[in-house]
């Protein structure tokens, strides 16, 4: 985990208030072939490396669904799953109609606005479901995670630390679990605040069945996202694939409570895997919900008692996201970069990360070692040199395009 004691730089003053901006319209697709196609590879259950490496060599999902069956075999699809994937009548009238609903959206890898944070992370989802306005996965985003049975003291410091973190131009992502989940979602809303909800169902499927207000909350004011296609019930194995989802869209993560053993602690080494920032917050020695907090600072986790200190760490950046936002906002959301780009070529530090990357992928605790610089500032440049199309990252590492 990268300790943001070294990373913590004075931030220009509206760098995170710059995320405020309007985000870019999205309307829904329809019943189009690609998004049809990206449902029928998912209920079909196509293991996702195929996917990863058959939809872009086509060019889209619905190309990839025209290949014969030896290729997706050659990249590791299953039998049983290429028999469903040919089966008539996979994509259901369910699936059609939530995709006719207009406050809908499906991404999938193909598509140009799939959030480049996730699909920098080691394992991106090959497509998200999303309720609510999709142009907030672009801003920048702290996910706050925690016990679902939080304390009182746990709840007033999510309020606390959501509601600030909101203020300050953040988007708060979260789980819609009870407890720390759902105070921090509550808190972001009660601030006039969007906020991102990640869950382990279908999208329009709300578990547990108490949040199904903050869920309609939510929807109406931010975003609900999953990787399981409409009607997926709650299974237990379905929540850690959402935590990685959490961690990947986020620039960093904040671990308000946690037992040593919770799912808070998954997503955080999520996070902490995908370069990302961990903050957590202590707490009593006599509270066994500090625990986890406890032992993810002495894994090198950086301890946070105030909003402004996760605010400063992220603020970098949460400048670069916000530039590229701008950039889309002003010349559509298929055109690079501009803003964020200018001057950046002659920039010293991008030109160590240049000459620190290879033709073959590096991980990004190598590039530190190679540069000196900081996670944070790495992921800046990263990111801005993957908007600008310098750079690909693949699994978790990054490689000279």
């Amino acid at each position: 985990m990268s300790a943001t004691s070294s990373s913590i730089r004075t931030p220009p003053a509206d760098a995170a208030m710059a995320a405020q901006e309007v985000p870019p319209t999205m309307p829904s697709q329809g019943t189009t072939a690609n998004a049809r196609a990206w449902i029928a590879l998912i209920r079909a259950g196509v293991v996702v490396s195929a996917i990863r490496t058959l939809v872009p060599a086509a060019g889209s999902a619905s190309a990839a669904l025209d290949l014969p069956d030896a290729r997706w075999r050659a990249a590791g699809a299953s039998a049983e799953a290429l028999a469903r994937l040919r089966e008539p009548g996979l994509v259901s009238a369910r699936d059609l109609a939530w995709l006719d609903d207009p406050r809908h959206r499906l991404l999938g890898l193909d598509d140009a606005d799939f959030p480049a944070l996730l699909r920098r992370s080691p394992s991106p989802p090959p497509a998200l479901f999303i309720e609510g306005d999709a142009g907030w996965l672009w801003h920048p985003q702290v996910a706050v995670v925690g016990s679902r049975n939080a304390t009182a003291g746990g709840r007033d410091n999510t309020r606390d630390f959501a509601t600030a973190l909101a203020q300050s131009g953040l988007i708060i992502s979260s789980g819609l679990a009870e407890g720390i989940d759902a105070a921090a979602h509550a808190a972001a809303l009660a601030a006039d605040c969007p906020t991102v909800a990640v869950v382990g169902t279908g999208s329009d499927v709300v578990y547990p069945a108490s949040q199904r207000r903050l869920a309609e909350r939510i929807r109406a004011h931010g975003a609900i996202v999953s990787e399981f296609a409409p009607g997926t019930p709650a299974r237990r194995e379905n929540f850690p694939r959402r935590n990685r989802i959490i961690a990947g869209l986020a620039l960093g993560t904040l671990v308000i409570e946690a037992a040593e053993r919770s799912g808070a602690l998954i997503t955080a080494r999520q996070a902490s895997d995908a370069g990302r920032e961990v903050f957590a917050v202590p707490g009593s020695i006599h509270n066994p919900l500090a625990r986890g907090c406890h032992r993810l600072i002495r894994q090198g986790a950086a301890l946070v008692e105030d909003a402004r200190e996760v605010i400063a760490a992220l603020a970098p950046v949460a400048a670069s996201l916000a530039d590229a936002l701008r950039a889309r906002l002003a010349d559509g959301a298929d055109a690079p970069a501009a803003t964020a780009a200018a001057g950046a070529v002659d920039d010293p530090d991008h030109a160590r990360v240049v000459a620190a990357l290879g033709h073959d992928p590096v991980a990004i605790d190598v590039l530190v070692a190679r540069t000196g610089l900081t996670v944070a500032q790495l992921s800046s440049i990263l990111l801005l040199m993957e908007l600008q199309g310098r750079v690909a990252g693949v699994h978790g590492r990054y490689v000279r395009r």
